[in-house]
């Protein structure tokens, strides 16, 4: 027995509850007694390395080539996109990609390159092999992109996974971005991130690592172009990056290095090139559409851990109502539920739950539940029993039901990679339909399972069906949110065929944004929290999932005012804007703080509601081209080594550059700014980019400006849809799409297109249609004459 894994256990009891911290000590215990028993030990391990180079077979897209100690299988897709796997991995089975491999590109061609090395080409990219197994990515004029080295693998000489690690360099000036939810970004600088989602357990800030998201994918940016790598492998691993550096030693550059090592799973990748925005919409081809969420749900989401009944919900929304507030979701946590049990109603607080729900929408608010994987594991409750009557559950390696800890005590876990558990799982959704609710939010799917020592998960060696071929909790870990994601979207769908479902999950993988989205997670209440909220929000975006956001003031502790509000300010032009706390935290109802903060948060939602068309166009924008709501900065100019640098400001669609305060008691702040001309929405003022400005930041607002030739659709006070017209500088043009929703539904709105041109003084506004160009049908208004 370990000493300190016992002192853990004592401290465990007397700081959980007797009865909770008793569970999470025994939960520990098993756990590690499974996987000693379950996970035979690695023993004396074999290195292997490619070794030279044999002779190469073409085949659609690419071909293979074989080396003395391994083959390496390289295709480019019709789309663009590079796959390569050595030992014979294929880009199947993958829970990241959407409807299979793409197809071959029947143009690209492998042959014979210098020094005995091979080389695919391709339209967009060539791909060069050397004799020992490095691997080259340029672009067609010979530009080198990346260059990952000869992998490395270590197979345990007893037979199992081979642990393996691969080395890649890129240019000096590249930054790195992305790998998921990361609190310190969104430039990914030197140090290690783990690929393992984890709760941490506590209220976190920038620095901690790894969070709820990892993905091993890394957009990387650089003078010679962007590129997108995604290695395929959900196993536990770890990625060291080192920033380059131009004209270090002796005049040399030093390149920009990753370092990727993997416990297990297959070494094989997918590459795409190009622009930001090409990137972005080829790795959605791969990945698939995002999921569009109804149009309530771009709206104000309040939440709170501990509501605790419906008086409250009541009294809350009233406030809202009273103080001019607009509000479109209320957000239910594990409070209402009876004893924290999945899929029941605490019918002493919530007694007619249908009821609030039903008054609630109404007035065009919508109830939203919290969904936990975790069952309590007590026979008689209809969850357990049609679970177990499904054997749903995952088990361990001996074929007993694996039993964790999670709030309603001891669990049980539903095995999400089964299809025949998804759709079991998918069904119980209908409880929660009619109990009113409209939306759902996964927590605690990383999984998560209390204990007193040791990781916070379910063993390493539970079994999974891993879509019946068969695997441990190493290669499902990753993967479990994924799945449960996808059980629930899909259970609602199926459900409600007419309606869009709304779905947000805490944990995640690659492709998750195909079943909705996520949010921050246990953001710590400080300023540092603040910042990471944007941090997060920008990597999970340039990961191919467009709609999340922070929980608005912190999870834990009670923001000042000011921070408060400035949070509430950023938040508002976030794709999910949601207030939310624990039950130990202070209060979150902007009214709490004063009423300054109370009018001032007040004018942040209002220009929130006006902007919710602009939302809805960023949504379809995103399903359809795969570009996330909110950009970095560098987006369209990704050349600008400055803007490459810059985390503290952001694009929201391509219109709009907002500019948070994150530090206390600015009144003012810098912000640099792409080419062009940006107009302060406040104060009407231009400004000409590329190029740093000083901008006024008030208490009551942070800095946003508009794109000079900017057409942008907002709710008028009618509550029509009409179009902001930024002037272009004299001139210019410019122009922009509008896809105008009905909210919900299926059908595929036509996109609206607009040309903008300046003369002098006027500024001209055309719809251009198939049958030709014409006046807008909308109303509109021109700024940024005077």
């Amino acid at each position: 027995m370990n000493g300190r894994d016992l002192v853990r256990s004592v401290k465990a009891v007397g700081s959980a509850g007797a009865a909770q911290g008793v569970r999470t000590v025994r939960a520990a215990w098993r756990r590690r007694r499974a996987d000693a028993v379950g996970l035979p030990p690695r023993g004396a391990e074999r290195a292997r390395v490619p070794g030279e180079v044999r002779d190469a077979r073409p085949g659609p897209g690419g071909g293979v080539v074989r080396f003395s100690r391994s083959e390496l299988r390289i295709v480019v897709a019709v789309n663009g996109a590079v796959f390569w796997g050595w030992d014979g991995a294929g880009p199947e089975p993958s829970y990241a990609l959407a409807g299979g491999a793409p197809e071959p590109d029947p143009r690209a061609v492998l042959e014979p390159d210098k020094d005995g090395g091979w080389r695919v080409v391709a339209e967009r990219v060539t791909v060069t092999v050397s004799r020992r197994g490095a691997v080259e990515v340029c672009t067609p004029g010979g530009v080198r992109l990346r260059r990952d080295l000869p992998p490395r693998w270590w197979e345990p000489a007893g037979g199992g996974p081979a642990r393996w690690m691969q080395r890649s360099e890129v240019a000096a000036d590249a930054r790195f971005f992305g790998l998921g939810g990361r609190a310190s970004g969104p430039v990914l600088r030197d140090g290690s991130y783990r690929l393992w989602n984890t709760d941490p357990g506590h209220a976190f800030e920038p620095g901690e690592d790894p969070l709820y998201i990892t993905m091993p994918v890394q957009l990387v940016v650089a003078d010679a172009g962007t590129h997108l790598v995604f290695h395929d492998n959900s196993w536990d691993g770890t990625v060291v990056l080192r920033e380059g550096e131009e004209g270090a030693g002796s005049g040399h550059d030093r390149p920009g290095a990753s370092e990727l090592r993997m416990d297990g799973g297959p070494l094989r990748c997918w590459v795409v090139v190009g622009t930001p925005a090409r990137v972005a919409h080829t790795w959605a081809s791969l990945t698939g559409a995002a999921a569009l969420p109804p149009a309530w749900a771009l709206g104000h989401h309040h939440a709170r851990w501990g509501f605790g009944s419906e008086q409250e919900v009541r009294r809350i929304v009233a406030g809202y109502h009273e103080h001019g507030l607009p509000l479109d979701a209320v957000h239910l946590d594990i409070d209402h539920l009876d004893a924290h049990q999945v899929f029941t109603v605490d019918q002493d607080r919530f007694p007619k739950l249908p009821v609030l729900a039903e008054e609630l929408r109404r007035d065009g608010i919508r109830l939203v539940s919290i969904v936990d994987p975790g069952v309590r594991a007590v026979p008689g409750t209809a969850v357990h029993d049609s679970g177990t009557a499904q054997d749903a559950f995952v088990r361990d390696a001996a074929g007993e039901v694996v039993r964790g800890v999670v709030w309603p005590g001891e669990t049980v876990f539903p095995d999400f990679t089964h299809a025949r558990v998804r759709a079991w799982w998918g069904g119980l959704y209908e409880e929660r339909l009619a109990q009113g609710f409209s939306g759902f939010w996964h927590d605690m799917n990383e999984p998560t399972s209390f204990a007193a020592f040791g990781e916070t998960t379910l063993p390493r060696s539970a079994r999974h069906a891993l879509e019946g071929r068969g695997g441990d909790h190493r290669e499902a870990h990753n993967v479990y949110g994924l799945c449960m994601a996808r059980a629930g979207y899909e259970g609602v769908r199926a459900l409600v065929p007419g309606e869009r479902p709304f779905v947000f999950s805490r944990s995640g993988w690659a492709g998750m944004q195909r079943y909705g989205g996520t949010w921050s997670g246990d953001v710590a209440t400080g300023w540092a929290g603040l910042r990471a909220s944007l941090s997060l929000v920008l990597g999970l975006g340039l990961c191919g999932v467009p709609y999340s956001g922070p929980d608005v003031g912190g999870f834990d502790g009670s923001p000042s005012p000011e921070l408060f509000l400035r949070w509430f300010q950023l938040a508002a032009y976030l794709p999910l804007f949601r207030t939310h706390a624990s039950e130990r935290a202070g209060r979150r109802e902007p009214w709490e703080f004063g009423p300054e903060v109370l009018g001032h948060a007040r004018v942040a939602l209002v220009e929130r509601r006006r902007l919710l068309p602009y939302f809805v166009t960023l949504a379809h924008l995103a399903r359809r081209t795969g570009a996330p709501y909110v950009r970095p900065v560098w987006w369209n100019t990704p050349e600008d080594r400055g803007l490459r640098d810059c985390g503290d400001a952001f694009l929201l669609g391509n219109a709009l550059l907002v500019a948070p305060v994150l530090r206390p008691g600015a009144d003012r702040r810098t912000v640099r700014l792409p080419p062009g001309r940006w107009y302060d929405t406040a104060t009407g003022r231009a400004f000409e980019g590329p190029g740093q400005v000083r901008v006024e930041a008030p208490l009551g607002r942070i800095p946003v400006l508009a794109r000079a030739g900017a057409v942008i659709p907002v709710r008028g006070e009618t509550g029509g849809l009409e179009l902001e017209v930024w002037a272009p500088a004299p001139g210019r043009t410019g122009g922009g799409l509008v896809v105008p929703d009905a909210g919900d539904g299926w059908d595929e709105p036509v996109i609206e297109r607009y040309a903008v041109r300046r003369q002098g003084r006027e500024v001209f506004v055309e719809h251009e249609r198939a049958d030709g160009a014409g006046a807008p049908s909308r109303p509109l208004r021109v700024r940024g004459l005077d």
